[in-house]
C-alpha cells in the first residue's frame, strides 16, 4: 500500500473513531428517552415499564437468543467470515447483492458515518424539525451544519420544504420515513420525484428504521439508478435487536465501497454474537409477524384510551405514537412516571405534543388506566 493512501485511511479511521465518541459524548439520558430516576436499581427491580426508546418488547426472537449464546463460545474468533455472510442473508431478504449492503453497530453508526462522508464534502445538511436527531451533534462538531425544516401542519416531513431549504452547499438531505418522532409517511410516489430531483446532485440519507411494521415502501429499489441514495436500516426494531447493535446500509457498490473508506474496520461493527443473533433472526419469520401484529393490538388499546379522554393524535406506522397534551389537565409524564412507566417525551419547544413507544398489550392497557384516573 502506497505510503499517501496509508496515511489518508488512518485520517480516516481517526476522523472516524472521534466521531463515534462525540455521536454520544453529549447524550443525556434525559434526550435518549430515559428519566433519570427510573434507572437506579430499586426502579428497575420494582418493574418499571419503558416507553421511551421504541424498543421491540417482545425480542429478540427464541431463535436469535439461542443463535447468540451459542455464539458465546466462538467470541474469542474474529467475525471475517460472518461478515459476508450476513451481507449476503442481507441481499436476499432485500433483493439485492452484498456489495450493496455495508453493516455497522446499529444504524446510528452508519447515520455517523454517511454523515462523515458528506462532511469530508464541505458544506451544510438540511433535515426536518422534529427528527431523528441523535447523529447531528457530532455532525456540526465535524463540519457539517444542519437547516432544519418544520413539519407541515399535519405533521408530515416537507418535501418541498426541504428542497427549499437546498443551496449549493448543501451535501446532504436526511428524511427519516417514516418519522420519528410523528410516525407519519410520505407518500410513494411523492417520495419517489423528491429522490430523483435530489439524489441527482445531493446525498440522501433515507432512515428506513420503522418500514417494517406496516409494510412502509423501501425506496431501495431505486439505489443503482441513484449513488446518492443510502438507505438506513436496522435489527433493532421489529427483529428486537436492540441492545445487539446490528444495522445496515444499502447503497449503489460504488458509494458503499467509499463508505467502508471511513470505518476503521469495514463492516465489522456488530459484535459475532450479534451477526449470529442477526443471521438467526432473519429466518424467524413468524416472530417477526408476531411482533408486528402484537404492535397493532397495543397500539389500538392506545388510541381507544385517547379517544375515549379527547387527546389528538395521530395514526403511526411505527411502534410509537404522537398525541398532543394540550386538552388533558395533568402532566402526562409526571403521572405516568409516579406510576413506574417512564418514556413520554417532548420533541418540540414550546409544543403540547409527546411521543410515547408502544410496549405489550397489558403494559399499554397500564397506560391508559393511568391516564384516566388521572382525569
Amino acid at each position: 500500500m502506497e505510503r499517501r493512501q496509508l496515511l489518508k485511511q488512518s485520517a480516516f479511521a481517526i476522523a472516524a473513531f472521534s466521531f463515534s465518541r462525540a455521536l454520544f459524548a453529549n447524550t443525556s439520558n434525559t434526550s435518549l428517552g430515559i428519566n433519570p430516576a427510573a434507572l437506579n436499581s430499586s426502579n428497575l427491580l420494582s418493574g418499571m415499564i419503558r416507553l421511551g426508546s421504541n424498543e421491540n418488547p417482545h425480542g429478540p426472537s427464541t431463535l436469535a437468543k439461542k443463535a447468540m449464546m451459542d455464539a458465546v463460545s466462538i467470541s474469542n474468533r474474529y467475525q471475517w467470515d460472518m461478515n459476508g455472510e450476513l451481507k449476503t442473508e442481507i441481499a436476499k431478504m432485500t433483493g439485492h447483492t452484498k456489495d450493496h449492503v455495508a453493516l455497522g453497530a446499529g444504524s446510528s453508526e452508519l447515520l455517523g458515518i454517511v454523515s462523515l462522508w458528506a462532511a469530508f464534502k464541505k458544506g451544510n445538511v438540511v433535515a426536518s424539525e422534529p427528527t431523528f436527531k441523535l447523529w447531528m451533534p457530532a455532525a456540526r462538531r465535524m463540519g457539517l451544519p444542519t437547516k432544519l425544516v418544520p413539519l407541515t401542519e399535519t405533521k408530515h416531513n416537507d418535501l418541498n420544504g426541504l428542497m427549499n431549504a437546498m443551496d449549493e452547499q448543501t451535501r446532504m438531505v436526511y428524511l427519516c420515513n417514516p418519522n420519528n418522532p410523528t410516525g407519519t409517511v410520505s407518500p410513494t410516489s411523492v417520495l419517489e420525484d423528491f429522490i430523483k430531483k435530489v439524489a441527482s446532485t445531493t446525498i440522501v440519507l433515507l432512515d428506513e428504521a420503522y418500514t417494517d411494521y406496516y409494510d412502509t415502501p423501501s425506496m431501495s429499489k431505486m439505489i443503482d439508478a441513484y449513488p446518492n441514495l443510502i438507505i438506513a436500516k436496522t435489527f433493532s426494531k421489529t427483529f428486537g435487536m436492540a441492545g445487539a447493535r446490528v444495522g445496515y446500509v444499502l447503497a449503489h457498490p460504488n458509494t458503499i465501497k467509499q463508505l467502508n473508506e471511513f470505518q476503521a474496520w469495514a463492516n465489522a461493527g456488530p459484535s459475532a454474537v450479534s451477526m449470529q443473533g442477526a443471521l438467526a433472526a432473519i429466518k424467524d419469520k413468524e416472530f417477526v409477524s408476531y411482533c408486528k401484529q402484537e404492535n397493532i393490538k397495543a397500539k389500538e388499546i392506545l388510541y381507544k384510551g385517547f379517544d375515549a379522554l379527547g387527546i389528538k393524535h395521530i395514526k403511526s406506522f411505527t411502534s410509537f405514537v404522537y398525541f398532543d397534551t394540550a386538552t388533558y389537565k395533568k402532566d402526562i409524564p409526571a403521572l405516568l412516571l409516579a406510576n413506574q412507566i417512564t418514556g413520554a417525551r417532548s420533541f418540540e419547544q414550546n409544543s403540547s405534543w409527546l411521543r410515547i413507544s408502544i410496549g405489550t398489550v397489558a403494559e399499554m392497557e397500564k397506560v391508559v388506566a393511568v391516564l384516566k384516573l388521572g382525569v
